[in-house]
């Protein structure tokens, strides 16, 4: 006889983003809308430095600064690092190096993707321009990538750029451009592989057979749920399933009156802390069945669930009478 293999961990992928968006304010408007007519600009500091990309307040004083001037495309790379397996949206799909440029004018340098053979063909001091993109928006990817650059000429390949920034320096600029970029959507977002472990894939798999399974502390003997697979309070695993409830208890609440993206449910709305009968602590979830106003602490709850789904949709009141607040304070 052999002893059966335990259940498979899961996995699976998952995507955390909150794109989220800003106004820029006179400063870095003017930084990206220069970005997008192919015009670099930094601004100068107290002490005369030159700051690119630029700053809104001076780092040395704290002082507001507006003294807004043009740099050229060309520069020098300070510091690289290659990078070989680039990730989903960065700068170039091929192997490339992250460098810091300064750009000529310029008193700091500006991170970008360098767009090189290999790491062979990059050195700290080489020089290097600006790659501008097809089609500008008013973004950082307005610069697609620097490119070496080694026999520079006198001046920019663009020749609209003023004298003083094509040789002598940092031109002076108003920061004046015809339909400014204003705001921008930040997009921040994190792929991985999630794996919940095997106590919480245990009460994933109980989920769908519409079963709730916790963990009970064999020292407290507190039940956890969602299982954490140890004790945060006496440090030891915890291996003894418990299937609570299935009803339970909402111990406290909030009303929610802000419709969330890609959530198809009508606010005002409920969610509350209900702890199931059994349960060492309470969980989350959505109180329908109910009018919103008349949800409290104490109301006696059951889960819902919809065809196929792996997890109670909602729970809604049983109709028995409201729980003892002495029954449930502990879990609140």
């Amino acid at each position: 006889m052999t002893a059966a293999s335990p259940p498979e961990v899961l996995r699976a992928p998952l995507v955390v983003e909150f794109p989220f968006t800003r106004s820029l304010g006179p400063v870095q408007g003017a930084f990206l809308t220069g970005l997008r007519e192919s015009v670099v600009l930094g601004v100068k500091t107290s002490d005369g430095r030159v700051v690119v990309p630029p700053v809104e307040y001076d780092p040395v004083t704290s002082e507001e600064i507006r003294d807004l001037v043009e740099v050229a495309a060309t520069g020098t790379v300070t510091t690289w690092a290659w990078n070989d397996r680039p990730r989903p949206n960065q700068p170039l799909g091929t192997p490339f190096a992250w460098a810091l440029v300064k750009l000529d004018g310029a008193d700091t340098a500006l991170l970008h993707a360098l767009d090189a053979p290999g790491p062979d063909a990059v050195r700290t001091g080489m020089r290097v321009r600006v790659r501008w993109a097809a089609e500008r928006t008013g973004a950082i990817t307005d610069i697609a990538c620097f490119e070496p650059y080694e026999d520079a000429p006198d001046t920019p390949d663009t020749p609209d750029r003023p004298a003083a920034v094509n040789a002598a320096g940092p031109a002076p600029h108003d920061g004046v451009f015809e339909d400014a970029v204003t705001g921008i959507v930040a997009e921040a977002r994190l792929d991985y592989v999630y794996s919940p472990g095997r106590a919480q894939t245990a009460y994933i798999n109980a989920l769908s057979e519409r079963r709730t399974v916790g963990e009970r502390c064999p020292s407290c003997h507190k039940v956890y749920v969602p299982p954490r697979g140890a004790c945060p309070t006496c440090g030891v695993a915890t291996t003894d399933r418990v299937e609570v409830g299935p009803a339970g208890t909402v111990t406290t609440f909030c009303i929610v009156n802000i419709k969330a993206k890609n959530l198809d449910i009508e606010v005002p709305y409920v969610y509350a802390h209900i702890a199931l009968d059994g349960a060492g602590l309470a969980l989350h979830g959505r109180i329908g069945g109910i009018p919103y106003d008349q949800v409290r602490m104490g109301l006696r709850v059951e889960p819902v669930w919809t065809d196929g789904g792996r997890y109670p949709d909602h729970y809604r009141p049983t109709g028995e009478p409201d729980a003892d607040y002495d029954a449930y304070k502990e879990l609140i």
